[in-house]
């Protein structure tokens, strides 16, 4: 005999666990299931282990989908504030940090903690480390085989999550579950993620491995300012994380480093001040030591200011603000922080996340196709999406 609830979520992260958590305060039977030991892995490794739980400027332009307009419903419904007052009930310490990120003062911990004492209060039956071999449709609504036996429910939520990290136990089952009902699913592909680059630039550019600097970086028309990184592989920093949401192969991206900094005029008053001085020793003032070396050297500028032109000093300053570089591929799913696109939003109902052509199937966080910025902006999706699904459960 299977065992019987109202409703069925498959995945125990961030959204599985506030729809669970939702539907069980409103008096819903609830099961959540997941394969995985521990809930909410990705909210524990997040933010270096202290959770960038939401985004205060979190709106619908600072998502990615093929339909722009299906996240604002749910975000406007569950707002930052919502879940700040969650975390404030729970007597959680937090911080904002730059760009209206929001930290745990303490740890990641105390977020699941908070959503697992709110699946308790709503009675939320619980089971990790369950295996589901299939799903079916009834009259009734859902069948699950699972290692735990048969379950029955009315509703089935999928909260699986994306591709991303697949050494925490990430797959495409949402996906898989969509086309077995008949819904469309887009493009995926890694996102937040560290661009690689092809074995001669990466050559090029080896000296600077490791090091950090300010910059704007640009795709086209969208661009990021944050920390950019050279790394052993390629570019990485939350700068050219934000930029690979938008990348596409055989693109190329634009680099300004430092913005703020007055090469031209910088560079003209310490010629006029102390000819004698090296190019590079004036740059390693306000660039990376290892970069102004890098820099200087790639356009051989080592002679003294007194012998540079200002022709030299312009392309010197050309080269920092508008480094033109082709990526040659990303890093993929294994570091990727989420997936972009997923189930198809023009078949799901932008209020309740569920089916338009399955009553009783809901799709809510990362396997749908609604891709936040890095900076707290997935959760507050998750946080949204499973909301709105609970609250219609």
């Amino acid at each position: 005999m299977a065992m019987n609830y109202d409703v069925a979520i498959i995945g125990a992260g961030a959204a599985g666990m506030m729809a669970a958590l939702r539907a069980g305060q409103k008096g819903r039977r609830v099961i959540l299931l997941d394969h995985a030991k521990a809930p909410g892995e990705k909210i524990r490794i997040s933010g270096g282990g202290r959770c960038n739980f939401t985004n205060i400027h979190a709106s619908a332009k600072n998502f990615l989908s093929e339909n722009r307009h299906f996240c604002k419903s749910a975000l406007a419904r569950f707002t930052p504030s919502d879940f700040i007052a969650m975390v404030d009930r729970h007597k959680i310490a937090w911080h904002e940090k730059t760009l209206g990120q929001l930290f745990c003062d303490n740890s990641a911990k105390d977020i699941i903690r908070m959503l697992l004492d709110e699946m308790h209060a709503g009675k939320v039956d619980m089971r990790l480390g369950c295996e589901i071999s299939d799903v079916a449709r009834n009259i009734d609504g859902f069948i699950l085989r699972t290692s735990e036996g048969a379950i029955a429910a009315s509703a089935l939520v999928i909260a699986s999550g994306g591709k991303s990290i697949p050494k925490m136990g990430a797959t495409g089952f949402a996906y898989r579950i969509a086309e077995q009902f008949g819904l469309a699913v887009t493009e995926t592909r890694p996102a937040l993620v560290p661009l690689t680059l092809e074995p001669n630039l990466l050559g090029d550019v080896a000296p600077l491995s490791g090091v950090s600097v300010d910059a704007i970086v640009s795709h086209g028309k969208t661009s990021f300012r944050e920390a950019m990184l050279f790394t052993h592989r390629g570019l990485s920093g939350p700068a050219i994380l934000q930029i690979s949401s938008y990348w596409r192969e055989g693109d190329e991206i634009h680099l300004s480093l430092e913005p703020e900094l007055a090469i031209l005029d910088l560079l003209k008053s310490a010629r006029k001040d102390n000819g004698k001085q090296a190019v590079q020793t004036v740059l390693a003032q306000y660039l990376p030591k290892r970069l102004a070396q890098y820099l200087t050297e790639r356009l051989e500028m080592t002679r003294p200011l007194a012998d540079q032109s200002d022709r030299a000093f312009l392309s010197l300053e050309a080269s920092i603000r508008r480094w033109a570089i082709k990526p040659a591929g990303t890093e993929g799913y294994r570091t990727a922080e989420v997936t972009l696109g997923g189930v198809d939003t023009r078949q799901l109902d932008s209020k309740t996340m569920m089916a338009n052509s399955v009553p009783g199937l809901f799709f809510i966080g990362e396997c749908v196709d609604v891709t936040g910025w890095l900076g707290g902006y997935n959760f507050q999706w998750a946080w949204a999406s499973g909301h709105a699904c609970g609250e219609s459960l």
